[in-house]
């Protein structure tokens, strides 16, 4: 690749990406990066196509290439991703956020009216994509976002303070033991759910993300069966559990719920009819 205008740029960086994509998807990563190398939106590119490109640019999004070409989530590379219409800062830290996963908190708002002052907790936030489209949609809410990693709640708080979303707050545990004697009327996860050894994990993506935050046991269930026992005693009488988790995994997590005492439990599809979310209520009696 030795073009330096912006047409040229593209052009060249479209086979190097196209190994395992269609070239509309390898031009559009392409795009990506090098927005990303130039500071620049899409719609700039299109209006200088012609333009020269400075060298040491170029060179910067040549080596953007050469990464994603090796697999390197494009997340990753620019160090950002949008969720639920908010633009967070990501690192290898943290899971990347994704599309599905706002399923998860439509359900949440739908759980949480507009006037009131709900108490939420998002356990394993790493970025804080659930907790901060929460609190941004539900500004009078208090969100407290939970991680077991000191390296991901720096990257969640340094979200929250650049998104200016004051109605936040976080702290250092695994899963229900960071909670201390709190209450909650709504409690949301995206913990790791898929099953040790599986080969996914050895494939796209997911070979860059950090392994905690996707993998939980023999059957991936492992830490939904924790937060499904424990987060009895943290949630108000009627308080909503929700979880997303693997498509194949609704029944498993209905019968959790039932098991522990929830009650009203249900499954919901993502937008390629596949399980994603599964939530229920907890009476506060039952156990």
């Amino acid at each position: 690749m030795t073009a330096t205008k912006v047409r040229d740029l593209l052009a060249q960086a479209g086979p190097a990406l196209a190994a395992d994509r269609t070239a509309s998807e390898a031009r559009r990563e392409a795009e990506l990066l090098l927005q990303h190398a130039l500071r620049v939106d899409r719609a700039w590119l299109f209006a200088h196509a012609g333009d020269e490109v400075d060298e040491v640019l170029a060179g910067q999004f040549r080596c953007y290439v050469s990464r994603r070409a090796e697999g390197e989530p494009i997340a990753y590379i620019t160090g950002r991703r949008e969720f639920f219409s908010l633009d967070l800062d990501v690192t290898p830290d943290v899971l990347i956020p994704r599309t599905e996963t706002e399923l998860l908190v439509e359900l949440a708002l739908e759980r949480i009216p507009r006037d009131t002052e709900p108490r939420i907790a998002d356990l394993g936030t790493g970025s804080g994509a659930i907790a901060l489209a929460l609190a941004h949609e539900r500004p009078r809410a208090r969100v407290l976002a939970t991680d077991a990693s000191d390296a991901a709640l720096a990257v969640a708080r340094n979200n929250a303070q650049r998104l200016a979303l004051a109605n936040v707050e976080f702290a250092l545990g695994e899963w229900c033991a960071a909670l201390g004697e709190r209450e909650f009327d709504l409690i949301a996860s995206n913990p790791p759910y898929i099953a040790r050894g599986d080969a996914h994990l050895e494939q796209g993506d997911l070979r860059f993300e950090p392994a905690l935050a996707l993998s939980s046991g023999s059957d991936g269930l492992d830490a939904i069966r924790t937060i499904a026992r424990d987060a009895r005693r943290h949630l108000a009488r009627g308080g909503w559990l929700l979880f997303e988790h693997g498509y194949d995994q609704g029944a498993a997590v209905r019968d959790m719920f039932t098991a522990n005492g929830y009650i009203d439990a249900a499954t919901w599809r993502d937008m390629e009819a596949r399980d994603r979310v599964s939530g229920a209520r907890y009476d506060g009696v039952s156990t």
